[in-house]
């Protein structure tokens, strides 16, 4: 049987990415006539023996322009497919010295297919419930911002008050004692303070930019609701509790400013509020 070049999963899913990815650059990067021009004079000028191996050549260039923009793309499905190896593969093949028989290099790209096909349906997978949760975010807020007595800030962070207190208001600088419960649009609990029976204290510059900008907001003795839109949160960041683009939702007591002269507790391993 002779052999065939076959194209795998990987190469036909990265040659789609590139090229949409040009269409893409096309339709927004105007053309550098000048910069062409200038790489064209400083190349070599290519002479041939005959028309055969002009046609030779540009296989072989053809096909290693090819092998390089699939190599520069691998790194975004988590695969290490290192050049030196690609080229290894086609030197030996070409020296017929190949370290694999043609069945195994044959289940090798089978291998591979199903393990690329694999991760792009776990991206696929991901960027559908990613959507998804950002859509019921959107759609969370828009119903709480219609509330009485709600909040929006020119960032997009919404509060509630649900009791004022009359003590002084934080800085980003301070360091603060607070109670917490952290929730899901869904009313999924992912942190609580109060389920460990211990306030948690950090510096209010050190968490993430919701807690950051609506804790400020608060006197000493406050309890508010806070909803976080994701870019406030951690955005498309995912975690085994929080989903990508997620909107939380925090009722907060800040319970005391921690003054420099006075001794902090440990500070507590809060996972919602750190960035």
């Amino acid at each position: 049987m002779k052999p065939v070049l076959k194209m795998s999963v990987l190469a036909a899913t990265i040659l789609l990415a590139v090229g949409c990815q040009d269409e893409k650059a096309a339709e927004t990067k105007p053309a550098e006539p000048a910069k062409v021009e200038q790489v064209a004079a400083e190349a070599a000028p290519a002479t041939f023996a005959s028309e055969d191996e002009k046609a030779a050549y540009a296989i072989g260039a053809s096909l290693a322009q090819y092998l390089s923009a699939n190599l520069e793309q691998q790194k975004e499905l988590g695969l290490n497919l290192e050049r030196e190896h690609v080229l290894a593969g086609v030197s030996d093949v070409f020296a017929d010295k190949s370290r694999l028989t043609q069945e195994e290099t044959q289940q090798a790209l089978q291998d591979l297919d199903k393990r690329v096909s694999e991760i792009v349906e776990a991206k696929a997978k991901a960027k559908a419930e990613a959507e998804k949760t950002q859509k019921a975010g959107e759609e969370y807020r828009a119903e709480f911002e219609k509330k009485d007595g709600v909040t929006k800030t020119e960032s997009g962070l919404l509060f509630h008050v649900d009791t004022q207190g009359e003590g002084e208001k934080p800085a980003a600088t301070d360091t603060v004692k607070v109670h917490y419960k952290g929730m899901l649009t869904d009313g999924t609990e992912f942190d609580s303070s109060y389920k460990r029976n211990q306030p948690a204290t950090f510096p209010l510059n050190q968490v993430i930019p919701g807690w950051t900008e609506g804790v400020q907001l608060m006197p000493v003795g406050s309890k508010f609701t806070f909803v976080i839109p994701p870019e406030l949160a951690y955005g498309s960041q995912a975690n085994p509790t929080i989903p990508a683009n997620s909107t939380l939702v925090f009722e907060v007591e800040l319970l005391d400013i921690v003054k420099p002269e006075q001794p902090a507790a440990p500070a507590e391993t809060a996972e919602a509020p750190a960035q």
